[in-house]
């Protein structure tokens, strides 16, 4: 997390303005995607059977109710984080195994949805920003991140001021486009980031919830006191920087498969 805070105050110095638009894209982008990913728990277990989300008045789009202070910055800072899990009691559902796993799954299905849906309106976008001939030039030669690999703060120069503006490449009655384009393609991969940090089995993610159910049957089940032992030291290693790699590395991959076949079909 230091070297991300690091990074943005260096980031902040270079260039002030880029920086700043980058961090409210982000800002936005935190709140639409978290509060997303919790209401998608709660309305499926509502449908489930289960009110009690509802009653406690967590199907709000109000981020008050939803943002946790320590996970939004890490969301920030490391590029993945969390939101205040939605309360659910699982004895309400209907058909508990099945319902307990529908419900576990929902926030991560929400934000894969989320970032497709993104990625497909970033292609549309591109059609206008860029000339075709270089379009075609960029799929052959497989420099897709050239066009979307900007979620890093660094890149906040060469988002916001230009240096993709190649000389022919740009139609430049569209050239206001490329904002909404970036924003677009910054949500898709926070959604991406959030999706597969919550597939880590590790207590209380969606992960975890996913494994107990549907491969051990609920036999996982811990005390309160080891749950909450296993949540700090997760805590310690987030903050140590081991997973940060690992998750970019992932989310990359994944970022890349998706954007290139959205590239294939649009």
């Amino acid at each position: 997390m230091f070297s991300g805070i690091t990074d943005f105050i260096n980031n902040l110095q270079a260039d002030p303005s880029g920086t700043l638009i980058s961090l409210a894209y982000l800002a936005v982008c935190i709140l639409f995607s978290l509060i997303l990913h919790e209401c998608a728990h709660g309305w499926v277990a509502l449908k489930c059977g289960d009110p009690t989300a509802k009653m406690l008045g967590r199907l709000t789009l109000n981020p008050a109710k939803h943002l946790d202070p320590f996970g939004t910055i890490c969301m920030i800072f490391l590029h993945f984080g969390w939101a205040k899990p939605v309360p659910v009691n699982p004895r309400n559902f209907r058909n508990y195994r099945r319902d307990y796993i529908l419900v576990s799954m929902a926030g991560i299905v929400t934000n894969l949805i989320l970032c497709l849906l993104s990625l497909i309106v970033s292609a549309l976008l591109c059609k206008l920003i860029y000339n075709p001939r270089y379009l075609d030039f960029v799929r052959l030669h497989n420099l897709g991140d050239n066009l979307i690999d900007i979620y890093d703060e660094s890149n906040a120069v060469a988002v916001y001021f230009g240096i993709f503006d190649f000389v022919g490449n740009v139609n430049k009655n569209f050239y206001w486009v490329m904002y909404v384009q970036r924003f677009f393609l910054m949500l898709a991969q926070m959604n991406l980031g959030l999706a597969i940090f919550n597939l880590i089995p590790v207590p209380p993610l969606d992960g975890y919830r996913f494994l107990d159910m549907f491969v051990f049957k609920g036999r996982l089940a811990m005390e309160r006191a080891t749950m909450n032992a296993i949540q700090i030291g997760f805590m310690f290693v987030l903050l140590s920087g081991v997973l940060t790699g690992l998750l970019s590395t992932a989310n990359k991959a994944v970022f890349g498969f998706f954007s290139n076949f959205i590239s294939m079909i649009i």
